[in-house]
Parts: C-alpha cells; sequence; structure tokens
C-alpha cells in the first residue's frame, strides 16, 4: 500500500475508483490516493470542439453531396462519461455521422443548399437527445462547407447567371416603365397646364370683348342721346331751310329727275303759308 498525492485542475472533475468500484468525483485540488487500492479517470469539463471529417450523405432526390462541420459539446455529469461510454469522443462523431445523413435523406437539395441552419438545429436536437445519456450536452452544430458534384454545382452556376439576367431584364423593365410612366404624367400636366392656359386666356379675350362692346354701345347710347337733345332743339323752320340748301345743291348736279318724300310737302307748308300772306297784304 503505497499512499501518493495528485492535483487535479480546476476545469477537470477526478473520478475515483476504490478497488474498482466508483467512490465519487474529486474537484480540483491536491488530492491523496493509495496505490494500488485506488484508480482514477480524469475528465474535461470544458466545451470541447470535434471536427466532423467530410461526409457523403444522399438528399431526398437522389443527389450526393459532401458536408463536413464542426460539433460543439460539454460534459454535464461527468459520472455518466465516465461509467456509461467509454470513448465519449468517438461514440459522439459515429453519432454525428448518421444523424447526419439521416437528415439529409429528408431534404431536397435545394433545401440543402438553402437551409444551413434548419440543418444546423436538427442536427443539434437530434445528437443532444442521444448524447443524454452519456452525460453530454451538444451545445452547437456548424456545417462549414457543403460541396454537390461537378455537374450538379455546373448545372446551378448556369441557373444563377440565367437567375442573374432575368432579374436585370426585370430591372432594366420596372425601370422603363416608370420613366414610360413620368413621361406620361409630366406630358398630361403640361397638357393641363396649356388647356389652362388656353382657357385663362380666351376668358380675358372675351372679357375685353365684352367690356369693348359695352364702351361702345355706351358711346353709341350718349351720341344717340346728344342728337336727341339737338334734334328737339330744331324747329320746322331750320329744317325746311335745310332741305332748301339740298335742293339747291341737286339743282346744281347735272340730273334731270329728282324724286322727294312725302315728308317734303309738310315741310313746305310754312313757307306756303308765308307766300300767301305776302300775296294778300300787296
Amino acid at each position: 500500500m503505497i499512499p501518493y498525492l495528485t492535483v487535479v485542475q480546476q476545469y477537470e472533475r477526478l473520478g475515483v475508483f476504490w478497488l474498482g468500484k466508483f467512490a465519487g468525483l474529486r474537484a480540483g485540488g491536491l488530492h491523496l490516493l493509495v496505490w494500488p487500492f485506488h484508480s482514477t479517470a480524469r475528465m474535461d469539463m470544458r466545451e470541447i470542439v470535434i471536427d466532423i471529417p467530410r461526409q457523403t450523405a444522399i438528399t431526398e432526390d437522389n443527389a450526393p453531396i459532401d458536408i463536413d462541420f464542426l460539433l460543439y459539446m460539454r460534459i454535464v455529469a461527468a459520472e455518466k462519461s465516465i461509467l456509461e461510454v467509454m470513448d465519449f469522443r468517438s461514440a459522439v462523431v459515429g453519432m454525428a455521422t448518421t444523424t447526419l445523413r439521416a437528415v439529409i435523406g429528408e431534404m431536397s437539395l435545394d433545401d440543402v443548399l438553402a437551409k444551413r441552419e434548419h440543418i444546423n438545429s436538427t442536427l443539434r436536437a437530434r445528437l443532444d437527445e442521444v448524447t443524454d445519456r452519456w452525460g453530454i450536452k451538444v451545445t452547437q452544430v456548424e456545417i462549414r462547407e457543403i460541396e454537390p458534384p461537378p455537374d450538379i454545382q455546373d448545372a446551378m452556376n448556369r441557373q444563377m447567371s440565367s437567375e442573374r439576367v432575368r432579374r436585370a431584364a426585370i430591372i432594366e423593365a420596372e425601370g422603363i416603365k416608370k420613366a414610360a410612366i413620368t413621361t406620361a404624367e409630366g406630358e398630361k400636366q403640361s397638357a393641363i397646364l396649356k388647356a389652362e392656359g388656353v382657357r385663362q386666356s380666351e376668358i380675358l379675350t372675351a372679357e375685353g370683348d365684352q367690356q369693348a362692346m359695352s364702351l361702345r354701345g355706351q358711346g353709341l347710347a350718349d351720341a344717340l342721346s346728344n342728337i336727341s337733345k339737338v334734334a328737339k332743339g330744331v324747329d320746322s323752320k331750320t329744317m325746311s331751310l335745310k332741305y332748301f340748301e339740298t335742293l339747291s345743291e341737286l339743282g346744281a348736279s347735272a340730273s334731270t329727275k329728282f324724286i322727294f318724300p312725302m315728308e317734303f310737302t309738310e315741310m313746305l307748308k310754312p313757307f306756303l303759308g308765308m307766300a300767301k300772306g305776302d300775296s294778300k297784304s300787296k
């Protein structure tokens, strides 16, 4: 029986066996053990990163695809990790590759390429269900690369190129459409403004004509009023004298035939009466 000292790091747990029977866990610090009655198993409690080698999986639509990913896990129950599994790292790697093929087999190629986060969360949830009995918690799964076969990659590249061309055509068509709408809207506004200008011009012209006619009518009315006022002050003798002046002008002309209105004889009555009075006095 030989006693000896062993040091356990703070991030470690030391599983101690007494004559092959599990005797408990030792935390970080200095511990005294007795050989050959004591045997130990160390467990690192820090988060562990495992690089899962590239795996070939078949999608639901029978497309082979290569995937590699990282697995993050932590021991949460050291006693289970010691007693329930011999090599937990190899067990987790094997379970991860099997689960990956099962998850990919339920998805189409397009979904595998487009839904990395879905694959990550599904893998983590399924692995965590299995590793729980080993005292291990899968904290995260991260797919690093998904590589389809070369022929599928070429087809995808052609599809992406066609999609870019299609989007460019759509964007160009949208630009042309917006430009046409803008131009039509501008022409519409221009036509509206032009029609409004013509309407305002015609209204102003009509108003000007109306005012001019009103002024001309007012002038004519004033002239007729003045003529009427003057005519009221002219007696029949004055009018008869005007007729005689006109007759003298007609007699001086070369005409041999004259037409007199009926009113002319009425205008001569005063002069005829004056002539009769003169003859009686003689």
